[in-house]
């Protein structure tokens, strides 16, 4: 059985539990306090983070990683891509999200004045340059919902907790993310402490 170690709140644990859950398969969550990190969690990932993703030998880190890993493994409901070009693109997409929007989570759970200003503005101009995709389609991808999906829910659920308002522009964001939210696997795979982000 896949054991993922798993923070309550963490934005990347999410997606990772979303995953398993869009799979339908039989797994086991560890929630880990991210204040009172488990000694076995520096073992088995060096830098100290979650999510961690345990099958027998096999010890992935990384949220993308394990993702992809996941949905390898168990095929169905495919959420790569399974043509090589447009899994290509997907892959990129999700670089470009871990630099351009993840990269400023840190910032925004800190809730530093200083800092967290310029990243909420940074997540807000990135949103809405992506919401005019959802004027002509379902999906990040088109109809299909993919990995990419998977990818941006849980940092959309929080938009609220990180103090971030989108401005009317971005409409078609906001109804996207109530499509994702509306998801079985997405509801399941809350922790009641993600569920009281939204107010």
């Amino acid at each position: 059985m896949m054991t993922l170690y798993s923070g309550t709140t963490d934005p990347f644990s999410h997606q990772c539990r979303i995953v398993l859950h869009e799979k339908g398969m039989d797994f086991q969550i560890i929630d880990v306090d991210l204040d009172h990190k488990p000694e076995d969690l520096a073992v088995m990932n060096p830098y100290n983070t979650v999510p961690v993703l345990v099958e027998r030998d096999l010890i992935l880190h990384e949220a993308n990683i394990i993702n992809e890993y996941i949905d390898e493994r168990f095929p169905h409901p495919q959420l790569m891509p399974a043509d090589p070009a447009t899994r290509g693109r997907a892959r990129l997409f999700l670089h470009r999200f871990n630099r351009e929007i993840f990269v400023h989570v840190e910032e925004l759970e800190k809730k530093n004045p200083k800092t967290a200003d310029k990243a909420r503005a940074a997540v807000r101009d990135r949103l809405t340059e992506i919401s005019v995709v959802f004027n002509k389609q379902k999906h990040m991808l088109g109809e299909d919902y993919s990995m990419l999906d998977v990818t941006l829910a849980p940092l959309l659920w929080r938009l609220s907790h990180y103090e971030i308002e989108l401005p009317k522009a971005s409409a078609p964001v906001l109804k996207y993310a109530e499509r994702l939210f509306s998801r079985q696997g997405f509801i399941d795979a809350l922790t009641p402490a993600e569920r009281g982000m939204r107010r």
